[in-house]
């Protein structure tokens, strides 16, 4: 629940199991903490009102934006503690948790299934999958054979530190693979949620736009990773890549970057072999 935008308030967060090929079975489960009462402050019904003094006025504003703060960084808190215990739970079990943010059209789920099929043999790999409604994107990610979770937010923007921990109880995903999150699209909300992964990884596609990284710079601040997609394409937009790049790590000097093509391959080993170091740094000797 996102207690600046409001976004999930009253909504029903609903988990599928959609398994692998070999496993078709589906079944479903209402979250009972799913979603968390908030409260958002409406500043025209607020001044709607007829108050006596502009003194009055300005101090109901007050307790009604300290209010909603007060919210938000009781939701955050609560958040963190689950995330803490998710990402303790990755580290005992040496999975690398990785929580894959971007706008919607960024090629997220193609990059996904084409890194699943290309590691599959290599590294167990398991997805959460985060969409505000349908289980489109799980029906492709469970064609490549990967176990996969539907997690399905309502209205929500942004998955959260509990739907993940039900979410791996439905999954158990194997010591020594890797989890791959892929998040609810959007640039703003997930930034501020830590789910317990190893690191933020933000898809950017050339057709977005070059200035990507300073117009939502609290997503690529937040992140470890920027992988830009679709550089197929390149001759057929208007991209300055140079130019996005140099934004990317003005906003964070310490971005590691990768530029492919989910569709051709291209610089998709670079890819490949930051996941396969990051899995060796994990594994216990």
């Amino acid at each position: 629940m996102c207690v600046t935008c409001g976004c999930s308030e009253g909504a029903e967060v609903t988990l599928t199991h959609v398994g692998t090929k070999e496993d078709l079975a589906e079944h479903r489960h209402v979250l009972a903490d799913g979603t968390v009462i908030s409260h958002t402050h409406d500043h025209a019904e607020t001044h709607a009102h007829d108050y006596h003094t502009q003194t009055d006025n300005a101090s109901v504003h007050a307790q009604t934006h300290h209010t909603t703060l007060t919210l938000e960084q009781n939701l955050l808190a609560k958040n963190d503690q689950l995330a803490d215990k998710n990402r303790a739970w990755f580290q005992e079990q040496e999975i690398l948790g990785l929580n894959l943010v971007s706008s919607p059209g960024s090629g997220k789920t193609t990059l996904l299934t084409r890194t699943i099929r290309d590691l599959q043999e290599q590294i167990p790999i398991s997805v959460i999958e985060g969409d505000q409604a349908t289980s489109n994107d799980a029906q492709r990610i469970r064609e490549t054979g990967c176990n996969v979770v539907q997690i399905n937010t309502g209205t929500g923007c942004h998955l959260e530190a509990a739907m993940i921990q039900k979410g791996l109880d439905e999954l158990a995903p194997a010591p020594r693979s890797i989890v791959m999150i892929e998040n609810v699209g959007n640039l703003v909300c997930p930034a501020l949620f830590d789910l317990g992964e190893q690191a933020k990884v933000v898809i950017l596609s050339v057709t977005e736009g070059e200035d990507k990284p300073i117009k939502y710079p609290h997503m690529f601040r937040a992140s470890q990773v920027m992988i830009l997609n679709k550089i197929d394409l390149l001759p057929y937009v208007e991209f300055d890549r140079d130019r996005c790049v140099e934004y990317a790590l003005k906003v964070n000097p310490n971005l590691t970057i990768f530029q492919v093509s989910a569709t051709t391959g291209e610089g998709l080993e670079d890819w490949y072999n930051w996941l396969k170091n990051t899995m060796r740094s994990l594994v216990k000797i």
